[in-house]
């Protein structure tokens, strides 16, 4: 009875220790597999059994982890122990895991065991695993490479109606230079090589001085479009050791007509990679940055495949592990008509100003520019340091898109003005109004005075029009009162984002969204007071003229089945629309016309003129932003609104800038 006892002891204290020793030797995978998931790979070769240490040291353990998983672009690893019921016997003991990871190939999972083995460090015991390959990937056996294999993929290209490029998938020159046969004459060929490609000494030096480069390797530095490239490639290729060699690029024959609408592809930043995260964008991605490059990037996005394959010793594919199929971009065609986009920029060209031009029955855009410009071919091919500071410390901003943000709109908002006056049923449209050089509505007003210019005595509707009468619309707007004033802009969709994907700034009636004074009401009425336009909405606003007082919704993106919509209907009735454009007709066709210089023999255009004055207080001599908007109404095909800031003469500088846009279409 006393042996039974005893072997039931003995027997008892060794299910113990099995229970222990399994116990054990989960504990300590359980810690391996934490690091694995936070891919922490010299931590994890500590837990390494010896003959495994001795198959495999440390800085090749990490490498061949941190080379595969980043070739793989590994992330989401989930790395899983499953519970297991075997014991452990001779020491050793068979844990079965399972792990996932998300790759630049897809998904890729499977189930694997891993054999720990019970080994004595010093004077205690411990679990160590003994790694295999198969913990890379599954099947993967000791000799064995992982190939990464990129399928490439081609963004969507841009057009524009008649199919002309304005983003394209071409080719650039890329210029650079072999040490050997550089550095023969340094200094003598460096000054040379930095005048020609505008750069500075310095980043000739970087390129030169990058750990990689070799005497004999080719090393770029700089990438231009073939057509900069031709006119001096002679010159470039007498300074030894230098070469040109072609690649694939981004290329925007359009240029810097169409930098701000268009935009450009370029490396992607530190800020879009957090507000993409989780898109598919690493370090090495590219993506529209600006314009239609950055609004459509979901649409134009070239998304890259990939084949991951395990690769045996005899250097044929062992197998294929994940694969995933390149998706090209789809490809964009805009409304815009690129020789418009190049009329309306050789206008503005050389001042700080704006167009925009819209088919007013379509709603199709057919241009809109900001100047100055710049290239976005410098972005797009990589812009130097020397070529990003001086656009960036260019006082005038080339690098600001004027055309999506709002302005003080001048008299060219009297045309709002004047459908509320017409269709309020207030006033008799016919009946003169004598009207001094000035005027307040009360003495609340103390020292202001609203002022007119070259203004008749008496004036009626048509007269304040055709002269642009300041006070005639700062009168009749105070009688409507501001609750009229309000919801009547709101009717013309002020307050509201405009219905197109670019990104403009929303236009408003006054910085708090309402009018609180009849001040700030009557200087509205002419379009000064705190009013803020964008020209595209300006446009859509103009375009009810000949709509019969509806107002087209402006269109970006060609679809030859959409019909035209309206973005606003009834902002007026069918009457005053039709007396506000035989007005507007006045304002050219006059011999009193603020805009007469803006006629055409054969061509009837209706138009208004505006002059923004930008000043804190009456009396004050501020710039003044020149405005003017006009449009053809014998056939409706064209409505031009352009702005040039800082003008000398007011709109009469920008009224033969769009004649010339008419002229020439």
């Amino acid at each position: 009875m006393k042996r039974f006892r005893m072997l039931c002891l003995m027997l008892l204290i060794m299910i113990i220790a099995g229970c222990s020793n399994e116990e054990a030797a989960n504990d300590r995978f359980k810690q391996y597999v934490k690091l694995w998931n936070e891919q922490k790979f010299e931590d994890m070769y500590s837990y390494l059994s010896q003959e495994a240490k001795k198959d495999l040291a440390k800085d090749e353990f990490v490498a061949r982890y941190q080379k595969i998983y980043d070739a793989a672009e590994v992330t989401n690893l989930k790395v899983k122990v499953i519970k297991s019921e075997e014991k452990p016997e001779n020491s050793e003991i068979s844990l079965p895991f399972e792990i996932s990871m998300d790759t630049v190939a897809g998904k890729i999972s499977f189930k694997e065991n891993v054999l720990l083995v019970e080994e004595k460090v010093g004077d205690q015991s411990t679990w160590n695993v003994s790694w295999k390959p198969n913990m890379i990937f599954d099947e993967m056996t000791q000799g064995d490479e992982v190939s990464v294999r990129t399928l490439r993929a081609e963004r969507g290209e841009i057009t524009d109606r008649s199919g002309s490029y304005l983003a394209q998938n071409g080719n650039a020159s890329q210029i650079g230079i072999v040490p050997a046969k550089f550095n023969a004459k340094l200094d003598e060929n460096k000054e040379s090589l930095s005048k020609l490609l505008n750069i500075s000494p310095e980043e000739i030096d970087k390129a030169l001085n990058a750990s990689w480069v070799k005497e004999d390797q080719f090393v770029p530095i700089k990438t231009m479009t073939e057509e900069e490239t031709l006119k001096g490639e002679e010159q470039l290729l007498n300074v030894e050791g230098v070469q040109i060699n072609n690649v694939p690029a981004r290329i925007y024959p359009c240029a810097a007509a169409c930098a701000h609408l268009v935009g450009y592809v370029a490396p992607v930043t530190e800020e879009f990679l957090t507000e993409h995260k989780g898109e598919g964008y690493n370090s090495q991605s590219s993506a529209g940055l600006i314009g239609i490059e950055a609004q459509y990037e979901k649409t134009l996005r070239a998304k890259d495949g990939a084949i991951i394959s395990i690769i045996g010793s005899d250097g044929n594919i062992k197998k294929e592990i994940a694969s995933k199929k390149a998706e090209n971009g789809k490809d964009l065609q805009l409304t815009v008509d690129a020789d418009m986009q190049k009329k309306l920029y050789e206008q503005v060209k050389g001042e700080k100003g704006l167009g925009v031009a819209i088919h007013p029955i379509t709603g199709d855009v057919l241009g809109m520019v900001s100047a100055p410009s710049f290239n976005p071919n410098h972005f797009s091919l990589g812009i130097t340091s020397t070529e990003y500071s001086k656009l960036s410390n260019d006082v005038d901003k080339p690098l600001l898109n004027r055309f999506n943000k709002t302005y003080s709109p001048g008299s060219t908002f009297k045309l709002l003005s004047a459908a509320l006056i017409a269709d309020s049923g207030k006033f008799d449209l016919s009946e003169k109004r004598k009207i001094g050089d000035k005027w307040q509505k009360d003495s609340t007003w103390g020292d202001f005075y609203i002022t007119r210019v070259g203004s008749q005595p008496n004036v009626n509707f048509r007269d304040a029009l055709v002269t642009s009468d300041n006070i005639y619309f700062a009168q009749a707007i105070t009688e409507l009162g501001v609750k009229a004033f309000e919801q009547g802009s709101e009717k013309f969709g002020f307050n509201e984002k405009l219905p197109i994907d670019f990104p403009f700034q929303t236009s408003k009636i006054s910085q708090s969204n309402s009018i609180d004074s009849d001040l700030l009401l009557a200087n509205s009425a002419y379009g000064q007071g705190e009013v803020q336009v964008s020209p595209l909405h300006l446009a859509s606003i103009y375009s009810s003229i000949v709509n019969d007082g509806n107002m087209i919704k402006p269109k970006l993106i060609m679809n030859e089945e959409a019909e035209p919509e309206f973005w606003k209907k009834d902002v007026m009735s069918n009457e005053a629309a039709l007396n506000i454009k035989e007005s507007l007709i006045g304002v050219i066709e006059d011999p009193n016309g603020t805009a007469k210089e803006a006629k055409i023999n054969g061509l009837t255009l209706a138009g208004k003129t505006g002059t923004a004055e930008l000043k804190l207080s009456q009396g004050e001599k501020g710039k003044e932003n020149g405005w003017f908007v006009a449009v053809d109404t014998d056939s409706p095909h064209l409505l031009v609104a352009m702005m040039v800031e800082d003008v000398k003469k007011g709109s009469h500088d920008v009224t033969p800038k769009v004649k010339n846009i008419f002229n020439q279409t």
